[in-house]
């Protein structure tokens, strides 16, 4: 689509939003910004961009002569798809784009996509820096923090580019198309958004939508549903299949100790597992997805071994803080749901005082309480869900529950009732919406209140 000229209607000031009308101006299109919420400021928005001029900002209702106007129209990802304005645009007959199709539609080079409820993050930055240890011109974009639009126009053929999405990122794409995709894990998260678990699983499955048979996809082998859509998969391209419990005929997989990755009649030892600085078998899985997008990304075992056996943990996953008095504090503030909070404790060698809670996805906690296997000495829980998840706690037999009503204060609480020996996690099992602006702010707060400690 040549956007040259032609009025495209943003919706969505945010930072995803920001970045796309700043894409636009740069390909001189005229970006309308549009935000539901009457109240925010036409000025704050106009003093994000790179460009104010030739820009156009609608706020509360959307008016019709405005979608009149409009060849093209880019949700930012938290904008859902299913709400009135977004029915009117469809209905409308204006394409709908995410900002990750309109920074394909502008990209160029190879392109490695990474989704997944959990692990994403680790795997992107790990994948990243493996290409970036061998590959000249690399990006690392996507829901790992630098928007994919304000980069894209720098690619170039030679590019690689690693890119981390979320399903809401997948809901918007149309012709977007890696040559390597991974779908780590589908466990329930975002609910509230997908509404189903079939409708979570489909939006996620859409990342090989427009691979064709020289395209690759790695798949968890563990992960029931990814399992069976791998062998579905298998008739129109290649899939790699990773596997931490058991040895596979064809993929890659561990093994006494080792990551073995085995293509045809050949087999190669990627790494010990001793080697790595990832604790934790759900580590593991990050460690072998990334080694086999790098493999079919063209990069020798011998570089992706070097990478891999330096690479540390991704701030707020299973992030080391500091010991004091003898106690291990841990940061997990990219535990915000349960599935990913059960990798945290489980990673856990020690007595563990864990802090839980946050704003309420429509999450069950029953299989994360479970998952304290006898390591959780004390649950302090805040936010929205504290009730919530304290009666669920109760009902599977867990009554070491402490409520506190700050996260400042539950780290208070798991200072003074430490041990030493015993380490200290935050490992929400929720979003930070509520009390924070994100993950990356709480994760910031706990490591300051532990260092005041």
């Amino acid at each position: 689509m040549k956007l040259t000229g032609k009025r495209v209607l943003v919706f969505g000031s945010g930072v995803s939003g920001i970045g796309a009308a700043d894409l636009l101006h740069r390909v001189q299109a005229v970006p309308v910004i549009y935000d539901g919420n009457k109240n925010a400021s036409r000025e704050d928005i106009l003093d994000r961009l790179e460009q104010k001029e030739n820009t156009e900002i609608v706020l509360g209702h959307l008016p019709d002569e405005v979608l009149a106007s409009v060849v093209l129209a880019v949700l930012s990802p938290g904008v859902p798809t299913d709400i009135p304005e977004v029915i009117r645009i469809k209905e409308s007959k204006i394409p709908v784009w995410g900002e990750v199709e309109l920074a394909y539609q502008m990209s160029k080079g190879q392109i490695l996509a990474i989704t997944g409820t959990n692990g994403k993050t680790t795997t992107t930055a790990l994948t990243g820096k493996i290409m970036e240890d061998y590959f000249p011109e690399v990006y690392i974009v996507g829901n790992i923090g630098t928007p994919y639009t304000s980069l894209a126009l720098q690619m170039t053929d030679a590019s690689v580019t690693v890119a981390e999405i979320s399903s809401f990122q997948l809901e918007t794409i149309q012709d977007f198309a890696p040559r390597v995709s991974a779908i780590l894990n589908i466990t329930e998260d975002h609910l509230n958004r997908h509404h189903t678990m079939k409708e979570y699983i489909r939006v996620k499955e859409l990342i090989t939508a427009n691979q064709s048979e020289n395209d690759v996809c790695v798949l968890n082998y563990e992960d029931e549903v990814l399992r069976a859509f791998g062998e579905k998969l298998k008739e129109r391209m290649r899939v790699v299949f990773f596997s931490s419990c058991r040895e596979l005929e064809q993929g890659i997989f561990l093994k006494d100790g080792r990551i073995l990755f085995r293509k045809d009649k050949d087999e190669v030892m990627v790494t010990e597992v001793k080697d790595l600085k990832l604790p934790g078998r759900h580590n593991h899985e990050n460690v072998m997805a990334a080694a086999a997008i790098a493999i079919y990304a063209g990069v020798p075992i011998e570089s992706i071994r070097n990478t891999i056996r330096n690479f540390k943990a991704v701030e707020h996953r299973i992030e080391y803080v500091t010991e004091k008095r003898g106690v291990v504090y841990y940061n997990d503030s990219k535990g915000t749901n349960p599935d990913a909070a059960i990798k945290g404790i489980q990673a856990m060698d020690r007595p563990t005082l864990l802090i839980g809670g946050g704003y309420d996805k429509q999450s069950e906690y029953t299989e994360w309480i479970k998952s304290f296997d006898g390591k959780v000495r004390y649950l302090v829980l805040i936010g929205q869900t504290r009730e919530k998840i304290e009666q669920e706690a109760r009902a599977c037999g867990f009554t070491s529950i402490i409520l506190a009503d700050s996260l400042g204060e539950a780290v208070k609480i798991c200072a003074e009732k430490a041990n030493p020996g015993d380490a200290v996690l935050l490992s929400p099992a929720c979003a930070s919406w509520g009390q924070f602006d994100n993950y990356e702010q709480r994760g910031d707060m706990f490591k300051q209140y532990v260092n005041e400690l």
